[in-house]
């Protein structure tokens, strides 16, 4: 489980290098001025009916509380932010922890 861990994390950060090389390809072809790209966007440009169809499974299943404060901030971050953090932390998750030894005087 811990090296499905790992895998994963590693995926998810060579995803987010991915898209931040993305954006800064777009920035340089646009002239220097920085260019972010919203995980929303992205998602949108790539799969229009799995984001509408996520939107209302998500609002009929859990509620509509989690798709707009939650959701909707989550889609406005860059991609590379998003993806680099989800891949730290499932890096972090899939690491072999070293066992700890108690001494008791």
């Amino acid at each position: 489980m811990l090296l499905i861990l790992r895998i994963l994390g590693v995926w998810l950060l060579l995803l987010a290098m991915v898209a931040a090389v993305v954006d800064a390809t777009k920035s340089l072809a646009g002239g220097g001025a920085w260019v972010v790209t919203p995980m929303g966007e992205q998602w949108r440009q790539l799969a229009p009916d799995t984001l509408t169809v996520s939107k209302t499974w998500i609002e009929t299943t859990v509620g509509k509380w989690l798709w707009d404060p939650v959701i909707v901030a989550i889609l406005s971050a860059p991609t590379w932010v998003v993806f680099g953090i989800l891949g730290v932390f499932l890096y972090w998750l899939g690491q072999k922890r070293k066992p700890v030894e108690v001494f008791i005087n």
